[in-house]
């Protein structure tokens, strides 16, 4: 997904992508309102939405890998849990944001939590 998604408040829900543009099992980043989001499929279908930057190594978390609801970052194997933002383990310390999805029909939603 490489457009950019706008929408005029950040508390609302976004039109995101379709379903079929996510992989089937695990991340792809999208840019909604200038902010960078990976969005996360699981093994069971669910959907997640955190930010795509890893807190210890400022780089993109779309690009590691999903074990169940973990999603570790590829450089130094932060590891973040899609449903809480919490790592579960060094070299991370600091928890990503969680934002909420929303699936209505193929369509993916999410509304963006404000930044701590």
């Amino acid at each position: 997904m490489t457009e950019t998604t706008r929408s005029q408040s950040t508390d609302a829900f976004v039109r995101v992508c379709s379903l079929d543009e996510l992989p089937t099992v695990g991340a792809a980043a999208a840019d909604i309102n200038g902010r960078i989001v990976a969005l996360v499929r699981t093994e069971t279908g669910d959907v997640h939405a955190v930010d795509d930057t890893c807190s210890h190594a400022n780089v993109s978390l779309s690009e590691g890998e999903l074990d169940g609801c973990t999603l570790e970052c590829w450089l130094h194997g932060s590891r973040f849990d899609i449903r809480t933002g919490i790592p579960s383990g060094p070299p991370a310390t600091v928890p990503i944001a969680v934002h909420t999805v929303k699936i209505e029909g193929d369509d993916v939603y999410v509304a963006l939590n404000q930044k701590d």
